[in-house]
């Protein structure tokens, strides 16, 4: 008689499932890990990794708790702060569909307005600090990027309240909103350094491109670091309206490997990375994005979105796929760029050709988006060291979508 091979159980974590703006995400408190996932390293990426059901050939993460895109495929982990002047801190992993790989470089905005809700609920708020009623400010700090962010949670009779009137295009039904500030979203140059917000040093850049990637080779993008790293170029410069859905990208392979060869290479240029062959590792960031004046479109919802109720239109791309709305970190980037005068962003968002020639600082915007429209507002100043940006700010919601236990294969 064969004997039956011996295969190890699973182990059961504490985790909360939770929308947060246009993604969702498997949250943890940082303590429920188990020790060996506690910390950076194989064992972690390895336990996340089969919780979210990656890497998966099939593209669809049936076996775990993804939902087979960019947006649904996140990790949070939280945990109590010993950091003066904040809450929580906040490690976000970008879990990769096909590959074995969790990107840690950069943030989730759309999941940060989600992480003051879930400290709330995971009782890792000091209780000095909780009310009653009102709006709580949470102070977070963001470690992937070294960041402070501030969601201001709405709390009734003691409890976080997740339900309200507050609609969020990409977002089905409405929720309660949640303001979310992301304070100095860029690096800040030390003494005697200039400013990193344009990695570069320029507003407008030209980018060379292989003719067969891109016909004519040259290309001009805005790359800025707020928020998340982000690429922007013109949506007529690459062939497009400015008014696509996913579809109209994502079938097209031929236009996802430009786009890829463009962040490659952008990254390079913005010192991300050394060489092109280093952007499979690093699929997170940057972003890319195109922008367009404002047209009318139809949304992916069926809605119109007219071009007087925005100010420009804007497509972005998330690991490798353009993206169904906004990334929210994305959005700061948008926000930031708008700011500052003469950037691809800014110059999309002028109303007219005079703005065009002589463009000025625009810090509250409303832009088009696939799935509709987003506002985000942004402070910048222009100092002796560059452009800076103190704080940008955009509403999203959040709900917990269940809470109880993810079962997991894990032998560590």
């Amino acid at each position: 008689m064969t004997q039956k091979a011996k295969f190890a159980g699973q182990i059961r974590v504490p985790a909360t499932y939770m929308r947060g703006g246009t993604s969702k995400g498997v949250f943890f408190s940082l303590t429920d890990l188990p020790s060996a996932a506690q910390v950076a390293g194989a064992a972690r990426d390895e336990l996340l990794l089969r919780v979210i059901g990656s890497p998966d050939p099939y593209g669809k993460q049936t076996d775990g708790m993804g939902g087979a895109t960019s947006s649904t495929s996140k990790i949070v982990i939280v945990a109590a702060s010993n950091r003066a002047d904040h809450d929580v801190d906040y490690l976000f992993g970008q879990v990769a569909i096909d590959k074995a790989f969790v990107d840690w470089s950069g943030n989730c905005g759309n999941l940060s307005a989600a992480v003051g809700a879930f400290a709330v609920h995971a009782g890792l708020i000091d209780a000095d600090k909780m009310i009653d009623n009102g709006i709580l400010s949470v102070r977070i700090w963001q470690a992937n990027i070294n960041k402070t962010i501030i969601a201001h949670v709405p709390i009734t009779d003691g409890q976080v309240q997740e339900t309200g009137d507050f609609e969020l295009d990409g977002v089905t039904f409405a929720a309660a909103e949640i303001g979310v500030d992301f304070n100095n979203p860029a690096a800040m140059p030390a003494a005697g350094e200039m400013s990193k917000l344009f990695p570069t040093g320029q507003v407008v850049d030209t980018l060379e491109l292989p003719e067969a990637v891109f016909k004519g080779g040259l290309l001009k993008a805005t790359m800025i670091d707020a928020g998340i790293p982000t690429i922007f170029v013109n949506a007529e410069d690459i062939g497009y309206r400015g008014d696509e859905l996913q579809d109209d990208i994502n079938n097209d392979s031929q236009a996802l490997a430009m786009f890829e060869t463009l962040r490659a290479i952008g990254a390079v240029k913005m010192g991300l990375i050394k060489d092109i062959s280093e952007a499979a590792g690093r699929q997170h960031t940057p972003k890319i994005a195109f922008v367009a004046p404002a047209s009318t479109y139809q949304a992916s919802s069926g809605k119109t979105v007219k071009a007087d109720t925005i100010d420009f239109n804007v497509r972005a791309l998330s690991m490798g796929k353009l993206h169904h709305a906004m990334m929210g970190t994305a959005a700061v980037a948008i926000g930031t760029a708008a700011a500052v005068p003469g950037t691809l962003v800014n110059l999309a968002a002028s109303a007219n050709a005079e703005q065009q020639q002589s463009p000025v600082a625009i810090d509250s915007i409303n832009f088009g988006h696939p799935s509709g429209s987003l506002k985000v507002g942004a402070k910048t100043s222009l100092s002796e060291r560059g452009w800076v940006v103190t704080q940008a700010s955009m509403s999203r919601s959040a709900r917990i979508l269940m809470e109880g236990w993810v079962r997991v294969p894990f032998s560590h």
